[in-house]
């Protein structure tokens, strides 16, 4: 057979892309669907639409490559993490709209489950920390404020799943009902340690075990694609979160290397191996995949406003048109004078996990231009990702050799050289920057026979270009240090008690 079909269902898009046995992409189709909005701070998504674009591209997909049934090997799915659907298990309809995973309104529940001493409990159990991020507290919300999902629930009548779950439900016609390790560990339900659902903390969030689907490798054959859809019978053989698949499709698969995607926010995994690393650094312990037999982790730090702060420069002050401007605007200056901008329009994510800062820009003078704007601007996402790799150095104690880098900022070779600068490694971009899709099929594919063997696949992986590090140690220090100080001026602008 021909190709591996990865399906690739982001926050904004949903993708298809065929890849063939040297990893080369043969065919792409893509997507987008409504973003909701209901109220500030809410986030929802159609799961209907969700699903209604992602086997549309795998069809559009497959017929630009002028592909058939026969020609597909498998298919790897990666997803959106911690978004929520929660659905009829008789009808397949979903109850309300998915909570996505930008979504704050369970901030409240979060606050008292933490007033209520959990966080250590679910710190040790799931390695994450207590926040409106994870997939647990949008699955009590619905259950508490959709009419009747309770009692229904209760009655072992509605099912959940993050969207890998949904899209591998749909495509079996409701046959299969299953996650993977990677996207379990995003729930705030799921033992990292034991790798099962956790009665304590189901009992935590009031959660029925009923609900949950059946937890599964990353890559096995966990059932085939139901007649009617194009894709009859061929084998969903691949899983993972998106970020964790990022980390496979870089092929950071030795305990030490690090992968960044840039994309809305940022994204930083190191692998860690076969253990669990706890966190001192309020970083999050993630299961990085399971794949014949072995369960690997990785530290994860987020950031929320990472390339969107770009769109924000666009949208918001009309400072450029398109988003591939903000390079040369940024250009048009020799330095930042002076200027610094913390983009915590969201809150801020790892380290701080501070949901009441907010942006802020300081050091604006009667000579400030738009250049300083937005050169502040690419900076920030820099030094947020700088400051995630020091938390994770303290964690992990394994020295950085290299960052290897994807996502559509990483095309930016001014903020690559930036980050490569700050950091003091190289910075590396790869020949395949489809890393996310691509290390779905890699999942899939291993599970098939496809690709023999992981390191079959890491003699494909090809660097693009190195960013070496050029600026002195103590000028990075410098702009590091005044950094943290408008880091600081933007925490807690919101006390508590307001709205988030």
């Amino acid at each position: 057979m021909t190709y591996i079909l990865a399906l690739d269902q982001g926050t904004t898009s949903s993708r298809a892309i065929l890849f063939d046995h040297g990893g080369a992409v043969a065919a792409v189709a893509q997507r987008e669907f409504q973003q909701i909005f209901p109220r500030p701070g809410w986030v929802e998504h159609d799961p209907r639409e969700i699903w209604a674009s992602q086997i549309s591209v795998a069809a559009e997909a497959m017929a630009r490559a002028q592909a058939g049934v026969g020609d597909v090997a498998a298919i790897g799915i990666t997803n959106q993490r911690e978004t929520t659907v929660v659905w009829d298990r008789e009808t397949g309809e979903p109850v309300c709209h998915a909570i996505v995973w930008q979504d704050r309104r369970t901030a409240d529940i979060c606050d008292r489950l933490k007033a209520d001493g959990f966080e250590d409990l679910v710190r040790q159990r799931t390695g994450l920390v207590i926040d409106a991020y994870f997939s647990g507290t949008k699955i009590a919300w619905i259950l508490d404020h959709v009419p009747g999902a309770r009692a229904k629930a209760a009655e072992g009548r509605l099912v959940f799943g993050t969207v890998d779950s949904w899209l591998v439900w749909n495509l079996t016609g409701g046959r299969v009902h299953v996650t993977d390790v990677s996207n379990a560990s995003r729930t705030m339900l799921f033992n990292i340690h034991t790798l099962a659902w956790d009665d304590d903390l189901l009992r935590m969030l009031d959660v029925p075990a009923s609900l949950l689907p059946e937890v599964r490798a990353s890559s096995e054959v966990y059932g085939r694609v139901a007649a009617g859809l194009g894709l009859d019978g061929v084998p969903i053989a691949g899983m993972a979160g998106d970020q964790q698949a990022a980390l496979f499709g870089q092929m950071c698969v030795t305990p030490g290397m690090a992968k960044n995607t840039y994309g809305t926010g940022c994204f930083l995994l190191q692998n860690t191996g076969d253990r669990p690393v706890q966190s001192d650094n309020r970083l999050i312990t993630t299961v990085a995949w399971k794949v014949g037999g072995r369960t690997e982790y990785a530290l994860e730090g987020s950031v929320f406003i990472g390339g969107a702060v770009v769109q924000w420069l666009r949208d918001g002050l009309g400072l450029i048109r398109e988003s591939t401007d903000v390079e040369r605007l940024a250009a048009t200056v020799p330095d930042n004078g002076g200027v610094y901008l913390v983009p915590a329009f969201a809150g801020l994510g790892a380290p701080h996990w501070d949901p009441y800062a907010r942006g802020t820009i300081v050091g604006l003078t009667r000579g400030t231009g738009a250049g300083h704007i937005a050169r502040a601007a690419v900076e920030s996402i820099a030094y947020q990702v700088n400051d995630l790799l020091d938390a994770v150095h303290r964690d992990s104690g394994i020295a950085l050799g290299e960052l290897r880098v994807d996502g559509g900022a990483a095309r930016n070779d001014a903020l690559m050289q930036f980050q490569a600068d700050l950091l003091g490694v190289p910075v590396v971009r790869p020949q395949i920057t489809e890393t996310t899709a691509i290390g779905a099929a890699y999942l899939a594919g291993l599970a098939v026979g496809f690709w023999g063997s992981q390191e079959e696949i890491v003699r494909q992986w090809q660097a693009e270009r190195r960013f070496e590090p050029s600026m002195p140690r103590a000028e990075a220090d410098r702009l590091l240090g005044r950094w943290h100080e408008a880091l600081g001026r933007s925490k807690g602008w919101l006390n508590a008690g307001a709205q988030v």
